[in-house]
């Protein structure tokens, strides 16, 4: 079970650094220090390609918010002045950029917006870190050529067992930016709470929003449309894909909660813990839910869940439906149910023109690699990453040990979780993923 408040899904790492002078997160592929420094002030200079305006007005909104200084706009200049440009460049990365700061302009150049707006992310990170005289920074003069080592750089949040609300979730984006971190895995129902609004079926957030993980009585907490839609647009502004994890089978006890019509059942210690997935209303149901998800996020990525099913599926044995479903197709056992489920909710979220995302209990049943990636969880389990990766999934990092991080990582904390009595160092953290992840069959960025 993840029992968390935030996973980092993956470590952001330069390749290989020829910066290590630098303080930048994460390591800058190449960085050169130069003697010069440039002097930023209420007299600097903002100019920028019309590619680049919006970048111009983030870097602008940033530098007022948190070092009070307001840059003026211009059109050209000459002389203490930061140039943005967006130039097209088949060849280059995605993400890539090219800063210079020398004592006259700071100079920042992509070929797209996603690698303007990191290079602008690095040039926040070496302004934060100086400190302002007579309203004036001084920031020392660079060098650098960068792009990220990983195509998926993300942070998951789980709102189902704590809520935290819009403003909260804004302040988590805008750090996010800040460490060029770009999705955002955004887990809105399990079974605490329903948190996200779907209009064709309000009870899922009237009821199914009461209680969290430490409060089953808790008023309802949930996003409406129009909370998500707004969210959606200020971590796109960041460049962050936001994707919402909508649990299926497993993890249903909120939404059961509110439809019983559609429960599966559960075990003695899970209560309707599932998704009936012998009843064709179900997939309807479900489908329906994913049509208003689709709606709202245009990452075109919807994640499944699929974990931890046989928790709370005991019922199953003994489901009319279930039972019929079973003879019906000679499903030998649960799993087979399970596989036969999550196949027809892939379906539908493909045939949404969605990518499917679900945790790694999938690797092991019937979903084609096309249009769908794995997250591998289970730390302890790498024949189940090896097998994901041998069968052409491809595969997001997040397991448990080293990123969840509510695992004591020292002797100091004294609130959260053990992983056979041992703590989770930073340290492991910052060497994660090993050579022995990297270098297996199939593996790359």
């Amino acid at each position: 079970m993840r029992i968390i408040i935030i996973i980092l899904v993956f470590l952001l790492t330069g390749l290989i650094t020829k910066g290590q002078g630098i303080a930048l997160i994460p390591k800058p592929v190449k960085a050169v220090k130069q003697a010069s420094a440039f002097t930023l002030s209420q007299h600097t200079q903002l100019v920028a390609n019309k590619e680049a305006l919006k970048i111009a007005e983030y870097l602008q909104t940033e530098l007022l918010k948190y070092q009070g200084i307001a840059l003026r706009s211009a059109d050209k200049a000459n002389v203490n002045y930061i140039d943005l440009q967006i130039k097209p460049n088949a060849k280059q990365a995605l993400e890539a950029y090219q800063l210079s700061i020398t004592a006259n302009k700071i100079e920042i150049k992509a070929a797209n917006p996603q690698g303007l707006f990191a290079g602008v992310t690095s040039l926040l990170q070496l302004v934060r870190q100086q400190q302002a005289v007579n309203h004036q920074i001084a920031i020392p003069s660079w060098t650098i050529e960068d792009q990220p080592r990983y195509a998926w750089r993300g942070v998951m949040l789980d709102e189902s067992r704590h809520f935290f609300g819009k403003e909260k979730v804004k302040q988590i984006l805008d750090w996010m930016a800040f460490y060029k971190l770009n999705k955002f895995h955004w887990h809105l129902t399990d079974q605490p709470g329903w948190r996200i609004e779907i209009k064709k079926y309000p009870k899922l957030t009237v009821i199914g929003g009461v209680g969290s993980f430490t409060d089953s009585l808790a008023k309802a907490q949930y996003y409406t449309q129009e909370e998500i839609k707004e969210i959606v647009r200020y971590a796109a502004e960041r460049f962050i894909d936001v994707i919402p994890e909508i649990d299926m089978p497993g993890h249903a006890t909120a939404a059961n909660k509110a439809y019983p019509k559609f429960s599966g059942g559960g075990s003695p210690k899970y209560p309707e813990f599932t998704f009936n997935p012998g009843k064709e209303g179900t997939y309807q149901y479900l489908t329906n839910i994913l049509r208003e998800v689709d709606a709202l996020f245009p990452s075109q990525m919807i994640h499944i869940g699929a974990d931890e099913v046989h928790f709370g599926n005991q019922h199953w044995n003994k489901d009319e439906a279930v039972q019929t479903l079973m003879k019906k197709n000679n499903f030998k056992d649960l799993p087979a149910v399970e596989a036969y489920f999550v196949k027809r909710m892939a379906d539908s979220i493909k045939s949404l023109n969605n990518e499917v995302l679900a945790w790694d209990e999938i690797v092991t049943g019937t979903l084609s690699p096309e249009k769908t990636t794995v997250f591998w969880w289970r730390h302890d389990k790498p024949k189940i990453l090896k097998e994901a990766l041998q069968k052409g999934y491809k595969v997001v990092l997040c397991p448990r040990l080293p990123l969840y991080f509510d695992f004591l990582q020292d002797s100091a904390h004294v609130v959260g979780r053990k992983w056979g009595g041992k703590f989770v160092p930073v340290q492991s953290v910052y060497d994660f993923p090993s050579k022995e992840i990297t270098d297996l069959p199939n593996a790359s960025s």
